[in-house]
């Protein structure tokens, strides 16, 4: 496994990180219909172009496990796909976002990772950031 940061996003690492991403949110967001997640998923690829750093795991094939998005210093996604997730690859990527750009605060959802990682939560909202019903949850790292 390793970590990269990647500069080019082209058509053929986007579709494979919409994939992790599909495969993440089918697995870990049972509160989303179907049609609600493919409602989301259209704004994904704007989502992974638009953000200033993106970090992808690669497994050893060089295919994506999961990706991380940093927008000044706030870790704006973190998704793995559902055959990597609890095998420490969610703890990498956000280790090294910690020790390469000091991410350090607004993490939405995933509360039990976060707060095993050292994070608290010190706000929640009603609705996400479309306006949509979905709590989120707003966390720091603890230092």
């Amino acid at each position: 496994m390793r970590i990269i940061e990647v500069k080019e996003r082209n058509a053929v690492l986007l579709q494979n990180l919409l994939d992790v991403w599909e495969s993440s949110v089918k697995a870990t967001h049972l509160f989303l219909s179907e049609e609600e997640r493919n409602k989301i998923k259209q704004y994904v690829p704007q989502a992974l172009t638009g953000v200033p750093v993106l970090l992808v795991a690669e497994k050893e094939d060089g295919t994506p496990a999961g990706f991380m998005g940093i927008a000044e210093q706030m870790l704006e996604m973190l998704f793995l796909s559902n055959e990597s997730r609890g095998c420490g690859i969610g703890k990498l990527l956000l280790q090294y976002g910690i020790d390469n750009y000091s991410v350090n605060e607004q993490n939405p959802l995933a509360k039990g990772f976060y707060e095993h990682m050292g994070f608290k939560v010190y706000r929640r909202t009603e609705l996400d950031a479309q306006g949509n019903p979905y709590p989120l949850l707003y966390i720091k790292r603890e230092r």
